[in-house]
């Protein structure tokens, strides 16, 4: 599988996510998320830019749901978050789906093998 974005070629896996992490960026998420059919808003990117800080800054780390719902909470102060709002945003399972789109690879996927 492979992105078209400004005219480069990005490699990807049979499921979707980057190849290389070093291609990502705003643009390259956008492209992702419209093949993942969603349309990123303000709400879509802090849930991206939390993944990614916590993959980039924290050795590799890849939030579950749980600590993306608190994290969400926590920087959406003063509205109601819950499940439902994360899966309203990613439907295909926020962790997964919206790692997907933060340009970072799923050691939960089939894409991911031992050595």
């Amino acid at each position: 599988m492979t992105y078209e974005v400004n005219g480069k070629t990005l490699e990807a896996t049979e499921n979707g996510y980057l190849v290389n992490q070093d291609d990502w960026d705003k643009d390259v998420a956008q492209a992702i998320a419209a093949a993942e059919g969603l349309s990123l808003t303000q709400d879509h990117c802090d849930v991206i830019d939390y993944l990614r800080d916590a993959y980039i800054n924290h050795n590799g780390e890849q939030p579950n749901n749980r600590a993306i719902l608190k994290a969400m909470q926590d920087k959406w102060v003063g509205r109601k978050v819950d499940n439902k709002t994360l899966f309203d945003l990613f439907p295909g399972n926020p962790s997964k789906q919206a790692g997907k789109v933060a340009g970072l690879g799923s050691i939960a996927s089939a894409d991911w093998m031992p050595l």
